[in-house]
Order: C-alpha cells, then structure tokens, then sequence
C-alpha cells in the first residue's frame, strides 16, 4: 500500500495536489505550499491552456504540456494543483507525495456551480486570462459537463494510486474537514 501520513508530507518536496473538477484543488495547493513553505503552480494556467484569445478556449499541444510540466518538476520544490493525462507520467515520477481530494461528488459539484456562477457575474479571468461564458457553460464543453463525465474515472485513479506500491505515497482527503486537520498537522 502506498498510504501517507502528515509526517510524509510535512517532509515532502515536491507535491501533487488531484481531485476530480471543482473539489478546490488550487486552493488546497495554495495552502499546503503556504505551510510547507514552497512554491505553487496552476496546471490550468501555467501548462493546459494558451493564452486568452477572443472567446475561444485553446489547449496547448500535448508535446507543449509535457515540456512545461518537466520543467516545473525539475525544480527541487513545487506544489502542482493537478495533473493532466498528457503529463501525469512525468509529474508523478519527481512527486514526493499525491494529496488526492477525495470528496463526494455533492460537495465537488456544488463547489464547482458555486464558483462558475461566481466567474460567470464577475467575468473573472482564468486558466491564462481566459474567462468562461453562460454559452460555454451550457454547451458541449461545459466544466459541469467535464465534471460528469471524468468525476468517476479521477476519483478511482486517486484510491488506485494510494494503494499502488510502486508509485509516490498518497494521503486520500475525504473532505474540507480532514483537509483543514491536515493543515494543521504540517504547519505545527
């Protein structure tokens, strides 16, 4: 098993941060790299999307993704807020720790219309300057959209890797409560 304890990731120097969309992942990264000390970077803003261009959304390459991210995981230290399947392998080869935000969906979910409903009013910038769209919202590549058809696929590679043995420890978080506690235990 590959189970984690608060000790492992008050010692860790490079840390993953997963979870499925809207369970808070840039926000728990931001956080734990506040009490350990490190510095923090955003999949979204800095390796998945190119800068904000008119109304449309782009990805980077997948080869443009890898680089950056080999780049960020080269660093002795870093908190990365996620990892994208095009990269993960590189990611999780120089991670310390994985700290999976294993929350319910109803919390996640509500987490995520919470915050879109938030971006939509106050047209705030995201993932490199873009900013979402009631249209975007309601059409085919909906974040809520995304939220259902990856919630089950993420949440199962979490609990697989924290009992996977050959890869990095993982702590699995079932809620903001446990994730408050383990907070606590690392910035004493």
């Amino acid at each position: 098993m590959s189970h984690a304890t608060a000790a492992d990731l008050r010692s860790a120097r490079r840390v993953l941060i997963q979870g499925v969309t809207g369970s808070g992942k840039s926000t728990a990264a931001a956080r734990i790299g506040r009490a350990l000390g490190l510095p923090v970077h955003l999949a979204d803003e800095e390796i998945g999307f190119l800068p904000a261009s008119e109304a449309v959304w782009t990805n980077r390459e997948p080869d443009q993704m890898r680089a950056i991210a080999a780049e960020i995981t080269a660093e002795p230290g870093w908190v990365l807020d996620a990892s994208y399947s095009s990269f993960r392998d590189i990611v999780l080869e120089r991670a310390d720790i994985v700290v999976g935000l294993d929350y319910p969906r109803w919390l996640s979910l509500s987490r995520l219309l919470r915050r879109t409903a938030g971006r939509l009013r106050d047209r705030t910038p995201v993932c490199n300057g873009n900013r979402e769209t009631l249209r975007q919202t309601l059409g085919g590549e909906s974040i809520i959209v995304w939220h259902f058809q990856t919630f089950a696929d993420k949440r199962a590679t979490m609990r697989d890797w924290a009992e996977d043995p050959t890869g990095p420890p993982t702590i699995l978080v079932d809620g903001p409560g446990r994730l408050d506690a383990l907070i606590a235990q690392i910035s004493s």
